[in-house]
């Protein structure tokens, strides 16, 4: 009873402490590891991709949800197409390697410029798989965009960016690589519509063979460092709760009140996806391919979100349209029905039931930065990669 009295003191004091360092932490503190940021990936990176392939639909098309307030009134005090009330965990990785934010690829394409010190591909509701293959598992996507369609763009873009190869391959390797997260949605689809459990798991090695298959072409193209994250605890998800409700009570953890079933899915393949990061570093030993452990970073305030300053919980939506969740299939954040938003984003994690709010993105990328959630340590990397560089992830 002692000891657990006094783990339960240490992992409180712990999280204290760790919280004032968030509020505290300085985002630009490791200035020339990279010299850019290439991403790929879905909502939870996407910096305007989507919004610009949402507004060039038609001219009769309204906005899509998040193409409104009060989408991006935390930090930007506007939509900007990120899908939050402000930052991701790209944009606070930017500023910790003081780069700029990274610009979206579409609608800009020849802008090279613009790109040389970061692009991104990344677009809400993106998937791993492409879109005819999940129709053929009566999976039912929201885009056509899958991670082969990101590549073709990097690609078509790539060849007008550099004179020479060598200049492309020297390019990329003073890049900072994010594979992702990707593959969220080729699950995300396939639970929240209408496939089974058994249904999904049949596709997830078709997920991980696409990831891998685009790290290696990556890497043969010339990048050097992919940070590839895994997925996130779905029955922790707002959207997943409302979807699978339940009355009992053993559906649950009681410690956090995540769904214990979907949670294990999640943890299961993230350790499929690792078995094949370690696969993928014996045959690219030259690569340095860190895994991002979105999954135990978000996990931290779940477990305890008082502790990491989310008063009003982790599971309940900040902008919503009601229910136990505060979200509705029917009428999501930026629908006329849902804009009634919270008073104070930062003490919610979940910002619109299927995304997190700036403050909870904060966290992960600190965990990130830290070098916490990362293996390698991405931290012991920058400093590797830049000999001079002076380690300050380190509290003096």
């Amino acid at each position: 009873m002692a000891a657990s009295s006094s783990l339960k003191l240490y992992s409180w004091s712990t999280a204290i402490v760790f919280f004032f360092l968030v509020i505290n932490y300085n985002f630009e503190n490791i200035e020339g590891c990279f010299n850019s940021i290439i991403s790929f990936g879905d909502s939870l990176a996407d910096t305007g991709n989507g919004l610009y392939l949402s507004l060039n639909k038609s001219p009769s098309t309204p906005p899509p949800h998040f193409a409104v307030p009060p989408y991006g009134e935390t930090f930007f005090h506007r939509p900007t197409g990120r899908f939050s009330d402000g930052r991701l965990v790209i944009d606070f990785i930017a500023e910790s390697l003081g780069l700029p934010l990274v610009p979206a690829y579409l609608g800009d394409e020849r802008n090279n410029v613009k790109f040389r010190q970061g692009v991104n591909f990344a677009v809400g509701g993106a998937t791993a798989l492409d879109s005819a293959y999940l129709w053929d598992k009566g999976v039912r996507s929201s885009n056509n965009v899958s991670l082969g369609t990101q590549l073709g763009w990097f690609k078509q873009m790539m060849s007008s960016f550099c004179k020479y190869p060598s200049e492309c391959k020297e390019f990329l390797r003073k890049s900072l690589i994010l594979v992702g997260e990707i593959g969220g949605n080729d699950i995300n689809y396939g639970f929240l519509g209408n496939s089974t459990k058994e249904e999904v798991e049949s596709y997830v090695p078709a997920v991980i063979n696409t990831i891998s298959s685009a790290i290696q072409e990556l890497i043969e193209l010339g990048a050097s460092t992919l940070l590839v994250p895994g997925d996130l605890p779905i029955g922790c998800s707002t959207s997943y709760l409302t979807k699978f409700m339940h009355s009992d009570e053993e559906h649950y953890d009681s410690k956090t009140g995540c769904i214990n079933w979907l949670n294990e899915f999640s943890q299961k393949y993230n350790e499929l996806l690792q078995k094949e990061l370690h696969l993928l570093r014996e045959i690219h030993p030259s690569a340095t391919i860190i895994y991002a452990d979105y999954y135990n970073a978000a996990m931290q305030f779940y477990a305890s979100p008082n502790s990491h300053g989310f008063k009003k919980g982790a599971l309940v939506a900040c902008c919503g349209a009601g229910g136990p969740y505060n979200f509705k299939f029917s009428a999501v954040c930026g629908d006329p029905p849902a804009r009634n938003i919270c008073r104070d984003t930062s003490v919610y994690a979940s910002w619109d039931g299927m995304h997190f709010t700036e403050a909870a993105y904060k966290w992960i990328a600190i965990g990130l930065l830290q070098g916490t959630f990362t293996f390698p340590s991405l931290p012991k990397i920058c400093t590797l990669f830049n000999p001079n560089h002076v380690n300050l992830f380190h509290d003096s």
